[in-house]
């Protein structure tokens, strides 16, 4: 869940040296063509409604904002940086400090305007240049599409061919268990703590996969549980705030999982990049991807498969505001949930139980409270407490991260319900949390709690949580891990 992207403002850097430089919109964007053709960088065709958009405040992906600085640079005759323009470049997107300001109201007020912003803002994971390449619409959906009707290419005799090495069950059992080592790390202590020794160890996996022979099945079960162990190292860098490498390692999970004709396996991938997205605030696209997975996968789904995909829909339908569409999928998780038998489930489907669906769904009656008035504000508001409590009341031990979601889930429903109060008690319970997991996930959630926050700032406990929320971003032992330092 997230804010909708309505808080860019204007790029007074941008605008001041088009000024500076007497080149108008057509002009600038012509010139970023003509660039692009020479450098032989295809795909980039600017045109003057782009360069409005950038005008008010849209961040162009790469390679673009370099393209902007040279056009720019060689027309003002001088040497500039992608922060002298307000754009991201290859450290991320930097405060101007160049001087060279010029001397009018507008550029004033956005230099402070940009000074202050990033003192007191609480910046998020979803702000960053890394985030900005993440791949999302059609440019994601389209290639993914072909995921629902692939199958195993891999042919056994192919396999068998010289390599060094020869592979069986053993060695799957062990890429088996260490992703089962890596997920229990992953909930106790979140992604980032791990991150690095998981890429590490599917290192070793693919290598396997690579260099060494064995038959067909055991191929198959060698390539799904390869793909099961880049959903945890893709959700690792999620967690730890690394989204355009997350995207990348669960796109090609889910090729390792269509080599493993593992098509559960698939939807469970796509169930993680759809969380992605949501958490980009790319909601349509977090929708299109849960159906992918119900419709690819809808032979081979176990009862919590589906019950979690339907949860997930409840959830992503409640933030667009589809009340009735959340509603209808809430209620199908419900019933399908009671056909789940634990023991008959996949590994994957082991952290999605009675509490995972209860907090799923206890997050989807939170936002609808937020799209609702009077009475039914006040019922969904009251059904989403009752069921984030009941999540934290049945979390195993080990789920720490989950946790701390958890009462920031149900301090979120008392901002709602306008109950300061217990929203500034149930910050402190996450809070007490934060000291033992490492999740940019949860910084970014404390600072949407700061900023749903701020109607009530003038109030006592309104004005306390947002300075309790302030205070634990901005101190180097939290929001260094969280990424959501003021910087």
């Amino acid at each position: 869940m997230g804010r909708p992207p309505n808080d860019r403002r204007p790029n007074t850097f941008l605008a001041y040296w088009l000024t500076r430089t007497g080149m108008s919109n057509v002009e600038l964007a012509r010139a970023i063509t003509e660039r692009a053709t020479e450098l032989g960088e295809r795909g980039v065709a600017t045109d003057e409604s782009r360069v409005r958009r950038w005008l008010k405040g849209e961040m162009p992906r790469p390679p673009v904002p370099q393209l902007i600085t040279e056009v720019i640079g060689a027309r003002a005759g001088t040497t500039l940086t992608c922060a002298d323009l307000g754009l991201p470049g290859p450290q991320g997107l930097a405060n101007p400090r160049n001087p060279d300001l010029p001397w009018e109201a507008s550029s004033t007020i956005g230099a402070l305007t940009e000074i202050t912003r990033s003192e007191f803002m609480l910046p998020t994971t979803r702000t960053s240049t890394d985030a900005q390449g993440v791949h999302a619409g059609d440019d994601l959906l389209a290639p993914l599409q072909h995921w629902a009707t692939a199958t195993p290419t891999a042919d056994g005799t192919e396999a068998l061919s010289a390599r060094s090495g020869r592979i069986g069950t053993a060695q799957v059992e062990g890429i088996r268990a260490a992703t089962a080592t890596f997920r229990d790390l992953d909930n106790r202590h979140g992604g980032a703590l791990s991150r690095k020794a998981v890429l590490g160890q599917l290192d070793d996996a693919v290598t396997m996969l690579h260099s060494c022979s064995y038959t067909a099945q055991t191929g198959q079960a060698l390539f799904a549980a390869v793909a099961d162990l880049g959903s945890v190292a893709g959700w690792m860098s999620f967690d730890a705030g690394r989204h355009a490498s997350a995207q990348h390692l669960f796109v090609t999970a889910l090729h390792a999982a269509a080599e493993g004709g593992d098509k559960a396996l698939g939807a469970h991938i796509l169930q993680c990049m759809a969380r992605q997205m949501s958490h980009l605030e790319r909601y349509e696209d977090a929708l299109d991807l849960v159906a992918l997975a119900q419709f690819g996968a809808r032979r081979r789904m176990s009862p919590a498969t589906v019950s979690m995909l339907a949860a997930l829909e409840a959830r992503f339908h409640a933030i667009l505001g589809n009340l009735d569409d959340s509603e209808r999928a809430a209620d199908h998780a419900q019933e399908t949930f009671t056909r789940v038998t634990t023991a008959a489930e996949p590994a994957h489907m082991s952290f999605f139980d009675a509490a995972e669906l209860s907090a799923t769904l206890g997050v989807a009656h939170q936002i609808a409270a937020k799209h609702s008035t009077g009475a039914h504000r006040a019922r969904r508001a009251e059904k989403s407490t009752a069921l984030i409590s009941h999540a934290l009341d049945h979390r195993p031990e080990h789920r720490v991260r989950s946790k701390a979601f958890d009462h920031l889930g149900l301090a979120r429903t008392h901002v709602a319900a306008e109950e300061l109060d217990g929203a500034l008690l149930e910050t402190q319970r996450a809070l007490a949390l934060f000291g033992v997991i490492e999740s940019r996930r949860v910084a970014d959630r404390l600072v949407e709690l700061h900023d749903e926050a701020e109607p009530y700032a003038g109030g006592r406990s309104g004005g306390n949580l947002r300075e309790l929320i302030a205070s634990a971003v901005a101190r180097d032992d939290v929001g260094e891990r969280a990424g959501a330092s003021f910087t």
